[in-house]
């Protein structure tokens, strides 16, 4: 792991969102000119950590984030157990409460996606460009 990397497992909980900025927030300020990529990627590994406790981590098991930032973009991975379930964009409607994270992703990230995680689950990732 370089110097401009993170990484850090945490639990199915609600509070590993804030964790998962305050981990983004560490090392964006010890990266020069991390901050380009601070508004983006505290919100995108809020809206990614968030749907791996909603819908990727099945009770016991753990959620990895790792994020890597170089001068062109921030990385940001979250691994979860749940490789049969693939994020999906959801049409929301004015009145729903949930259901535009991944619509927040996309419009937010340079470039985004999933694939498998080996032994099991999936990865789900993002860049955020300079």
């Amino acid at each position: 792991m370089s110097r401009n990397s993170s990484t850090i497992w945490l639990p199915r909980s609600r509070r590993s969102s804030a964790i998962a900025r305050q981990r983004v927030a560490v090392l964006l300020s010890s990266t020069p000119q991390g901050e380009r990529f601070l508004d983006s990627g505290l919100l995108l590994a809020s809206e990614l950590v968030t749907n791996a406790v909603l819908h990727g981590t099945p009770v016991g098991r753990l959620i990895y984030l790792a994020l890597d930032v170089d001068p062109d973009r921030l990385r940001i991975e979250v691994h979860d157990a749940r490789g049969d379930r693939r994020p999906a964009l959801a049409a929301s409607g004015l009145d729903d409460e949930t259901g535009r994270g991944l619509r927040i992703v996309e419009s937010l990230a340079a470039r985004w996606g999933c694939c498998p995680r080996r032994p099991l689950g999936k990865i789900v990732w993002c860049e955020v460009a300079a």
